[in-house]
């Protein structure tokens, strides 16, 4: 079959969960179909190129500085991926998977299956209700998008969501629990297991992510803040990049903690073992986040052997959460003092068998389920 994944994001070129998810999911169904994959061209990417059997088709120059403006992302840039979606027009696939966002494309998309009598699958990771649209774009324009996110997202033949929680949100919404598929094939467990890090053991708190508000990295600071007030004994490593980088290095700086804190930029794809290595090499990962349908950063850390704690108010699914400690954000840096000093950090690992549930192993099988419930292998068989 003829497949096109659709995103204004593509993982390494764009580092993020989503983009790694896709990323997994066309390099394994391009072994099998015919797989064209459409998104803006990031720094490092030609108009059209061959990458793991993945035929690329890339529009309008992009980098992290204009994909993102005054901390969110660009509405603009989002404006023009829409337009530029009209390209694939000159294509015919039998199925299109599509990043949810920035939903403006979303109705484009769907003209689209219409008219090639093909069929659209969403990808869902986070579902946002109208109190969070307002308090991304304010009042007048954020129940706008409210209201035009809830259409658009309606449009799809489709559903593959990241996590049970997101596919409750989906089904609050009015989506029929039959169109949803839970599924996150993020791992790769076996060569995680397989990640060699030398050096010793570090007494170290790390955190790997986009540096974007809805991340709380502010939070995570003043949080090292407490714990060297008890504890000066430690270091700290900030692994990303984002529009808030430069103003948490300067709180950072401002509260004493330049040399307590190391920022890095993110691993650029082949070097993306050296993260690993940060990671196993720590002593707990720490996750603040406000805003997470589902952290691919979260599972590689437990299956490198390195606990994870989060917040209460932590959104990522029970799934995930089951195999965290969790604890009130009061009492995070005592919790951390501890796990710092434990000569076992294994010990603070919750449930590891969930890790299972999100192994790249059961891609083929994920999408042959799917592909049948659309009745797509008996189309491609009779065009």
């Amino acid at each position: 079959m003829k497949i096109a994944f659709v995103s204004d994001a593509a993982y390494p070129w764009s580092i993020g969960g989503l983009e790694a998810l896709e990323h997994t999911e066309a390099k394994i169904l391009a072994k099998i179909h015919d797989v064209h994959f459409f998104s803006f061209r990031w720094p490092g990417m030609k108009e059209s190129f061959q990458s793991n059997n993945i035929a690329y088709h890339t529009y309008h120059d992009i980098t992290r500085d204009t994909f993102y403006r005054h901390g969110r992302r660009s509405i603009r840039e989002a404006i023009l991926f829409s337009i530029g979606a009209f390209r694939i027009f000159k294509y015919k696939f039998d199925v299109l998977q599509a990043n949810e966002f920035p939903i403006i494309h979303i109705p484009i998309l769907k003209l689209y299956c219409i008219i090639r009598r093909c069929k659209l699958v969403l990808d869902v990771a986070e579902v946002w209700d109208r109190e969070y649209w307002t308090t991304y774009l304010g009042g007048i324009l954020g129940n706008l998008a409210y209201i035009y996110a809830n259409m658009a997202l309606r449009m799809g033949d489709a559903y593959i969501a990241n996590s049970s929680k997101t596919s409750i949100l989906l089904e609050r919404m009015g989506i029929a629990k039959s169109k949803i598929g839970i599924f996150s094939p993020v791992l790769d467990v076996l060569k995680l297991k397989r990640i060699k890090a030398k050096g010793a053991m570090q007494r170290r708190v790390i955190f790997s992510g986009r540096l974007i508000k809805e991340k709380a990295v502010d939070k995570w600071i003043r949080i090292m803040l407490k714990l060297n007030r008890m504890d000066k004994d430690f270091n700290a490593m900030i692994i990303g990049e984002g529009p808030e980088k430069q103003k948490l290095m300067g709180l950072a700086r401002s509260n004493g903690l330049s040399k307590k804190i190391m920022f890095k930029d993110f691993y650029k794809g082949h070097e993306k073992h050296k993260l690993y290595k940060e990671i196993k090499l720590s002593k707990v990962f720490l996750h603040m986040s406000e805003r997470e349908g589902l952290s691919i950063i979260i599972l590689e850390s437990i299956a490198l052997g390195t606990p994870v704690v989060l917040p209460t108010y932590s959104p990522v699914p029970n799934e995930v959460k089951d195999m965290c400690i969790v604890e009130k954000e009061k009492n995070i840096p005592k919790k951390l003092a501890e796990m710092l000093h434990s000569n076992d950090k294994s010990s603070y690992l919750r449930n590891i068998e969930n890790l299972s549930m999100f192994s790249i192993n059961g891609t083929e099988k994920f999408y042959e389920k799917l592909f049948k419930k659309l009745n797509l292998y008996r189309r491609a068989q009779k065009s």
